[in-house]
């Protein structure tokens, strides 16, 4: 009778193998986060995963709208290697170039670069967290960035707010260095991250700033400023700016005139509402990884109860005043004053100089959040921790492929009529291009539209025609009124758009003679049609 008992009682040989199964693996993650050379191989075949993983969802969330019109900007700019395009520095229209010069200009392709982008963004975050805080806790900050949406849903579009994931870590870790080592060599490569940084966007120099205060802040600034790396530093970004600085010239700065003319607002209010959206837009992106990193760090079989019964208890769990080994103090400063610095600086300074704050500026700022947390010395970061939120990463990132296509259904943005509202550039790049074949029988050179038009027909049509937008006093310099008229164009604008007005009187006043028709495009998914969007056309045949 006994023996029947136990027999009863006794669990399933099938779930003690499960058991045993997951805990050797949780084990063998644990011990490849902690090895030396291992480790390495841990986070790369992680960033490939998730470099992987990630467009494929993309892809299916984003397949009833066409790519944004940002990655088309890109993918234009890439098509002719400049010193700068107009509103921005080169480096993200170069990238975007030799990209596609592998991959074919395909949606699956730029969410593809995107997710390259942001992959490549961890691999350097965790070089940076090596540098304050032992492997473990490293391979846990790249599993905190992985589930930080900006590494994910907000990452789909490539553009150069994406790039600064690359360029700003590079640049923080070159500092790190340079404070550490002090030497020569370590200030020329600052130096040239620098410039690399500044050659993706203006906007980093709110990372140097941030740099350069702490390395005045910190206590041990001497020792770094009686180096030579911060002066070779200075020269080297100085001397590889000097290109870039002439083409300034030459285009009569013309970037900075879009950002004036852009960005400058004049009502107070109306900045300290932005900042207040910029500063909550932000916080909530990285309230995710936090929370799920929380949970991680505090949970456990035996404490299930504790925050129902004493929430505090639970809470105080992952802490603790022992003196920590794993954490270098002085680079744990550096992140610390680094991040603090470039957290509230931008909304100060949109608050003191009326600047409007996009809460896309947010997107590379806040990488080093999660390293700032996990290098906090109190904080205890078992290895059970690291897998826990390595499965809830798996777990997430699986479950949103396998609902992608719902999600993508689910999400669809409708008009009153109950139809999707998604413009089908695609369509209509597809229609203009065989126009302009059946009338000229040689390739489409020049669409003429603003930027959300004329991008698109560069990214989807055969032909990749280079894009020319009316009135615009920052030229992507791509190509020219003059060769527009001497090559032929196609001169777009939609209609009942906000800047029909415009672009009519621009293709009256350049277009005058061309031949004027009205083409409809509308988009079909899953058995759903769009709204039809109708669009002015005019066709201006070469030489003329």
């Amino acid at each position: 009778m006994k023996k029947a008992v136990r027999r009863a009682v006794a669990p399933p040989i099938s779930r003690l193998r499960r058991r045993g199964f997951g805990r050797r693996g949780a084990a063998r993650l644990i011990a490849w986060a902690r090895h030396e050379r291992l480790a390495t191989w841990l986070v790369a075949g992680f960033a490939l995963a998730h470099g992987v993983l990630w467009p494929a969802i993309l892809t299916q969330l984003k397949a009833a709208q066409d790519v944004h019109f940002d990655v088309a900007e890109g993918y234009a700019w890439g098509q002719k290697l400049l010193l700068g395009y107009g509103k921005h520095p080169p480096l993200s229209g170069w990238v975007a170039g030799a990209w596609f010069d592998v991959f074919p200009p395909t949606d699956w392709a730029t969410y593809g670069l995107a997710m390259a982008t942001v992959s490549v963004g961890m691999m350097i975050c965790w070089q940076i967290a090596l540098r304050v805080v032992d492997r473990r806790r490293a391979f846990l900050v790249v599993v905190m960035l992985a589930l930080y949406p900006i590494f994910n849903f907000k990452g789909f579009k490539y553009n150069p707010d994406l790039l600064q994931l690359v360029t700003l870590p590079l640049l923080v870790l070159a500092y790190l260095d340079a404070f550490d080592k002090r030497t020569l060599r370590s200030g020329i490569l600052l130096g040239a991250a620098g410039a690399l940084a500044l050659m993706t966007k203006y906007w980093v120099v709110t990372m140097i700033g941030a740099i350069g205060l702490a390395a005045l802040i910190h206590p041990a600034r001497m020792l770094f400023l009686r180096s030579p790396a911060p002066w070779a530093a200075i020269v080297t970004l100085a001397a590889l700016m000097i290109p870039h600085g002439i083409w300034l010239k030459q285009v009569n700065f013309a970037p900075f005139l879009y950002a004036g003319g852009t960005y400058a607002i004049s009502s107070h209010l109306q900045s300290v509402q932005l900042v207040l959206g910029y500063l909550g837009h932000n916080g909530a992106l990285l309230a995710l990884p936090l929370v799920l990193a929380a949970l991680a760090l505090a949970w456990s079989p035996r404490r299930w109860k504790l925050p129902w019964q004493d929430p505090r208890a639970f809470l105080a769990e992952p802490w603790s005043m022992r003196d920590n080994q794993g954490v270098r103090r002085d680079q744990a400063l550096n992140i610390w004053l680094i991040q603090g610095i470039v957290a509230v600086g931008p909304p100060l300074g949109a608050l003191a100089f009326n600047v409007y704050l996009k809460t896309d500026w947010g997107i590379s700022l806040f990488f080093l959040v999660p390293l700032a947390v996990v290098a906090i010395p109190s904080l205890r970061v078992p290895g059970a921790a690291v897998v826990r939120l390595a499965a809830i990463w798996l777990v997430l990132t699986l479950l949103t492929l396998v609902l992608a296509p719902q999600i993508a259904i689910a999400t669809l943005p409708h008009d009153a009529e109950g139809r999707f509202t998604h413009i089908s550039y695609s369509q209509l790049s597809r229609q203009l291009t065989d126009i302009w074949h059946e009338r000229f029988h040689s390739q489409w050179k020049v669409a003429a539209g603003y930027t959300d038009v004329g991008e698109q027909m560069t990214f989807y049509s055969p032909d990749h025609p280079m894009p020319l937008t009316p009135y615009e006093p920052w030229p992507s310099g791509l190509t020219s009124l003059e060769e527009a008229k001497r090559e032929g164009f196609i001169g777009i604008c939609q209609i009942d758009d906000w800047k029909q007005a415009m672009c009519d009187q621009w293709m009256r006043e350049n277009a005058a003679n061309g031949e004027r028709i009205v083409v409809s495009t509308r988009h079909f998914f899953k058995g759903q049609a769009s709204a039809a969007t109708k669009w002015n056309v005019v066709i201006v045949p070469p030489g003329r």
